[in-house]
């Protein structure tokens, strides 16, 4: 008799294993399977118990992907034949990370649901002394995707450029050749801009100057998925 159906999606933190959560850390213990994407450092399933199955269900930007429906299978299969799966994310679950509807879901399906949150890559700006905010430089903070659903650059971009807040923008390597355009059009293309790529790691790398230039800075870096980019004056706050 397998026990009760559950479904924990976990937050892994945006790279760095030990900026996993306490109460992460305590669920992986526990996992019968674990449902891991390329975002999640693979160090966290050595946490798990040794009967603890791992399955690999990444979303490569250009490569060969599991589709969330396939996820979902899996998810109600495992849930129903082994009992406690953990959705291991990259980031945060809940900050396009699509764990919501992972959520959805499970509860369709009778199957009890847990959220743990996770610390999502824009909280490791810091590591490259930039602050989301500061006093008297910017007051908040816009939090787009650079692709939208249909491989369109966010329409919401433009309305945040209106703005003093910082700008972070997930997802928008593919797009960065139209976020300079859109800024340069605009007359902003001088806005201080910075690009994290695998922030919290060892592989940790980074560029900043005019966002009107990201796209010879990030080529001359060599700087890829999976990256943040932040626009705004935080960037040259250093």
């Amino acid at each position: 008799m397998s026990d009760t159906p559950e479904l924990y999606v976990l937050g892994a933190g945006p790279g760095d294993p030990e900026l996993i959560t306490v109460k992460g850390y305590k669920i992986l213990q526990q996992a019968k399977v674990v449902l891991y994407d390329n975002l999640a450092n693979r160090e966290l399933l050595d946490l798990t118990p040794p009967d603890c199955e791992h399955i690999y269900v990444g979303k490569q930007p250009y490569g060969k992907y599991t589709t969330q429906e396939e996820i979902h299978d899996l998810i109600k299969h495992f849930a129903f034949t082994k009992g406690m799966v953990v959705r291991l994310k990259g980031g945060d679950p809940f900050i396009f990370g699509r764990g919501f509807e992972e959520i959805l879901f499970a509860r369709q399906h009778g199957i009890r649901t847990h959220y743990i949150p996770g610390i999502t890559s824009m909280q490791a700006s810091g590591l490259e002394d930039i602050p989301l905010t500061h006093r008297a430089i910017s007051e908040g903070i816009w939090v787009v995707t650079g692709t939208k659903k249909d491989g369109s650059l966010s329409g919401d971009l433009r309305l945040a450029m209106q703005s003093n807040a910082t700008v972070v923008i997930y997802m928008g390597m593919k797009q960065i050749e139209s976020i300079a355009a859109t800024y340069r059009d605009a007359g902003k293309g001088d806005t201080p801009a910075a690009i994290i790529q695998h922030a919290s790691t060892p592989q940790q790398k980074s560029i900043k100057g005019p966002v009107k230039d990201l796209p010879e800075l990030a080529a001359s870096k060599q700087l890829t998925h999976p990256a943040i980019i932040i626009i705004g004056s935080v960037t040259s706050l250093a």
